[in-house]
C-alpha cells in the first residue's frame, strides 16, 4: 500500500522514494523513467502491459503536469485493461482503493 505521498517523495511498504516509481503487486521498480520526462509513451511501459494487469493507475505529478495522448490511452484500454489518469496524490488515494480488488499496477510521477 502506499503509505505517504508528497512533492518529490512517495512511502511505499515502509520504504520511500524519491525517483518516479512503478508499483507492481509483489514489487517496485524505482528506476522508471520515461523517454520524455513530461510525457508518456506506450513504450514507456512495455513490463507494465507484459504483467496484464486489471488497471493501470497514472500519476501524472502534483499539478498533473505529466501527458498521456488519448492514443496511449486508446492502445491500453484496447488490451483490456482499465487506465486511471489523475495528479499524484489523487492517484496514490485511488491505488489504495482498488488493489485489495484487483491486479493494479501503478506509475507515480512525483513531481510535476
Amino acid at each position: 500500500m502506499i503509505e505517504a505521498y508528497e512533492f518529490g517523495e512517495i512511502r511505499v511498504s515502509g520504504k520511500k522514494y524519491h525517483n518516479d516509481i512503478i508499483i507492481y503487486p509483489d514489487h517496485v521498480d524505482s528506476k522508471w523513467w520515461r523517454k520524455e520526462s513530461h510525457s508518456l509513451d506506450i513504450d514507456d511501459i512495455k513490463e507494465v502491459i507484459k504483467a496484464k494487469p486489471d488497471v493501470i493507475v497514472f500519476g501524472t505529478g502534483q499539478p498533473g503536469m505529466m501527458k498521456i495522448a488519448a492514443q496511449t490511452v486508446k492502445m491500453i484500454n484496447d488490451m483490456d485493461i482499465e487506465t486511471i489518469i489523475m495528479p499524484t496524490e489523487s492517484a496514490c488515494k485511488q491505488y489504495n482503493i482498488i488493489a485489495p480488488q484487483k491486479k493494479v499496477i501503478a506509475c507515480m510521477h512525483l513531481t510535476c
